[in-house]
């Protein structure tokens, strides 16, 4: 498997869980919920959008990933991952994933494959080590 890791940038928000619970965001924005209270949204958020007066929303470039088509994707995880994966797309995941910390989209044809910037490197070498 090889891949081609790109920036993933974002808004970071932090407020009460009905405030995230309650977001408008772009059709084609992705909201993956790191905690109840913590979220990561592939679109700009400005914290007065947010229904919530303390909100923190600041922008995150911290991210690398790849987008993978589901077979390949599978493949790797099967191999690489010790937890149930969700079974219903589309479906946020995250955790250990070839002793790495990941975050995981499932879309209905792709899985997007994430690390925090630092990880990009072990992230491919596990990637190409996995065929």
């Amino acid at each position: 498997m090889t891949s081609n890791l790109q920036r993933i940038s974002g808004t970071r928000i932090v407020a009460t869980p009905a405030a995230l619970d309650r977001l408008t965001l772009p059709v084609d924005a992705l909201v993956m919920r790191f905690a109840a209270d913590e979220a990561f949204v592939t679109a700009n958020v400005a914290a007065d959008a947010i229904a919530d007066p303390y909100a923190i929303a600041s922008a995150d470039s911290g991210f690398v990933g790849t987008w993978t088509k589901n077979e390949q994707a599978l493949d790797f995880l099967q191999r690489t991952c010790e937890w149930r994966l969700p079974a219903q797309r589309p479906a946020f995941a995250q955790g250990m994933v070839a002793g790495l910390p990941m975050k995981l989209w499932f879309a209905e044809d792709e899985v997007l494959l994430m690390v925090a910037a630092p990880y990009a490197s072990d992230l491919l070498e596990r990637m190409q080590g996995s065929h």
